[in-house]
């Protein structure tokens, strides 16, 4: 699976049921190949695509259960090999990490805000 279909799944498994409108805006994709994704993961039968009740131009995405129990695997290989890399640090590197993320946390958070 490409880095993009994973992030694309991760992100439907964090914030799903989501517009698709909204998670292209969220991956920063054009809607034609955010579709194309879509469709790849519907057919791997990790997520679901359902029109909108309230505007049929619209459509919603949300993983499915094997698309939940992928995601889950993914975040916890990343969170292993995480792991794997801090224990070869030393601990002062640590800590300068650990003191960090406050500042990453809300760089990441600006990142995901949308600029008006």
């Amino acid at each position: 699976m490409t880095p993009t279909r994973i992030s694309v799944l991760l992100t439907v498994n964090r914030d799903g049921p989501i517009r698709l409108s909204e998670l292209a805006a969220a991956e920063s994709l054009n809607p034609t190949m955010l579709s194309r994704i879509v469709s790849g993961l519907v057919e791997q039968g990790l997520l679901e695509r359902n029109s909108d009740a309230d505007d049929r131009r619209a459509a919603w995405v949300n993983a499915t259960l094997a698309g939940r129990r992928l995601a889950k695997h993914i975040r916890g290989e990343r969170t292993d090999a995480i792991n794997a890399a801090l224990e070869g640090l030393s601990v002062e590197h640590r800590g300068c990490l650990e003191r960090a993320l406050p500042a990453l946390e809300a760089l990441s958070e600006q990142l995901r805000t949308p600029t008006r």
